[in-house]
């Protein structure tokens, strides 16, 4: 088990607790209640606050930029958002630990077929503002317009725009609750590299930490089981690390 040098636990733990940032806006990571939180980046910092050897604070937030918010502002030590240049400025990132996708669902009548026919003129999609689909479509469309809410199928249906972007689970569970009015456009736009974040302040020592102990939770089988035991495909796990990566 890597074990975290006393520098490390100051410079990540200094109050001698790990403050960890949970979004409980992406179901596939984390699931249950601010006062209940399950899902595999609870299991992955409550892991990292072991291998300080000391206690772990869950910070819980409904979407990924008030969990960003809470990292940066040094509310929260580390965080658990997906790996995006907006966000690098403020974030050391580790390697991922989960690849999930981003997909689109369009209204049943709609010419769209494929995610490449999204980026057209006068396309209007809903998206989650702040979320890593947010950043990454305003940051690579050309034609399409991002329309931001609090929840991307949310502003989609009010104001009847022309997609919804989301996270393939719980865009397929949206999808299958309103057949006949909506449907999923299967191949994905991007893929979300989820990764354990702290700030940039940090020492290149503990992110080093961060990144090692990451990589091991992957290739001892930690993180796969914990997908499993939340109820989402081990096909989630991201694969190793190249080295220096």
């Amino acid at each position: 088990m890597e074990i975290a040098s006393a520098s490390v636990v100051e410079d990540l733990a200094s109050a001698g607790v790990l403050r960890a940032s949970i979004n409980l806006g992406n179901p596939v990571l984390a699931q249950g209640t601010p006062a209940e939180p399950g899902g595999v980046t609870v299991d992955i910092a409550r892991e990292i606050g072991r291998h300080l050897g000391v206690p772990v604070e869950l910070l819980c937030f409904d979407a990924a930029r008030k969990s960003f918010e809470a990292m940066a502002s040094g509310r929260a030590d580390i965080c658990f958002l997906a790996i995006e240049p907006a966000r690098e400025g403020e974030v050391a990132f580790t390697a991922p630990y989960a690849v999930i996708e981003g997909v689109y669902a369009v209204p049943v009548g709609s010419a769209i077929e494929s995610a490449v026919d999204v980026d057209r003129p006068g396309v209007r999609i809903g998206v989650k503002q702040g979320s890593a689909y947010d950043l990454f479509l305003s940051r690579t469309l050309r034609q399409a317009t991002v329309v931001r809410g609090d929840e991307g199928v949310d502003v989609f249906r009010t104001q009847g725009l022309d997609a919804a972007a989301g996270i393939r689970q719980p865009l397929t569970e949206f999808v299958a609750a309103n057949a006949g009015e909506v449907r999923l456009i299967e191949d994905r736009f991007m893929e979300i590299r989820q990764a354990v974040g702290t700030s940039r302040k940090r020492t290149p020592e503990t992110v080093r930490f961060l990144h090692d102990v990451v990589e091991e939770l992957k290739a001892d089988g930690f993180v796969a089981d914990s997908l499993r035991r939340s109820h989402q495909s081990e096909t989630l796990l991201a694969p190793p690390a190249r080295m220096g990566g």
